[in-house]
């Protein structure tokens, strides 16, 4: 594999008296597809959203985070927000698509906010929308679109900014077996064009081992 892109050390969370996290490690190469298993409340999407920046560990003095070389502990939140939107990607379980714009609006949004031109950026996702077989869908509303296209542009867009590290957090929770099935080959074929880093949290089997590694959760711990 290549080099590491995420170096995360003692990640510990609590809510309240809860601890939901207890001290996970975890080194993540460039290009690899990683799936997060375990039952719910195993602590995977809180996991998944500190590994992303959405959220802060609990820091300690053994608290660590790295992405592409940078220590996430010493960014303030406007260099956050402006470090997450050019190295990171996500993928919802809801599509989280906003309902009063076309599909090739809603990708171009993370675009606009990295203050990319508009010619450029609609140029950029017309092509994402046309690789994700999407081309005849470009002005259409998400209400006139299936499950399955929806997640695509929500694909789309967490594509726009050229990231290299996607999070997809149940991504094909809501898709019938077919789509599904689409979107889990549709990762590889990404990650084959544009050596992105895949981190998935699902609860579906087929797709959590096609990833190059499984990590089961249990009780906020990585056991393997």
């Amino acid at each position: 594999m290549g080099k590491t892109v995420i170096s995360a050390k003692q990640i510990k969370k609590a809510f309240k008296d809860l601890q939901v996290l207890k001290g996970v490690d975890i080194t993540i190469d460039e290009s690899e597809i990683i799936s997060i298993v375990g039952a719910s409340g195993a602590g995977k999407t809180t996991l998944l959203q500190i590994l992303g920046t959405l959220d802060k560990p609990d820091y300690t003095d053994e608290t660590e985070l790295i992405i592409n070389d940078k220590s996430i502990k010493d960014l303030g939140d406007k260099t956050l927000a402006k470090f997450r939107n050019e190295n990171i990607g996500f993928i919802f379980q809801f599509h989280q698509l906003l309902p009063e714009f076309t599909a090739l609006e809603n990708v171009c949004i993370p675009a606009f906010i990295n203050k990319t031109p508009k010619i450029e950026a609609e140029k950029r996702a017309k092509e994402l929308l046309e690789y994700l077989g999407l081309g005849d869908r470009i002005n259409h509303k998400p209400n006139s679109m299936s499950g399955g296209e929806q997640q695509r542009v929500a694909v789309a867009r967490a594509l726009i900014n050229q990231p290299n590290i996607i999070f997809a957090d149940e991504p094909s929770g809501n898709l019938d077996s077919e789509s599904a099935e689409q979107l889990h080959q549709l990762f590889f074929k990404l990650r084959d064009k544009f050596k992105q880093t895949f981190v998935i949290v699902t609860h579906n089997q087929e797709l959590a081992n096609m990833a190059d590694r499984k990590l089961t959760m249990v009780d906020g711990k990585i056991v393997d």
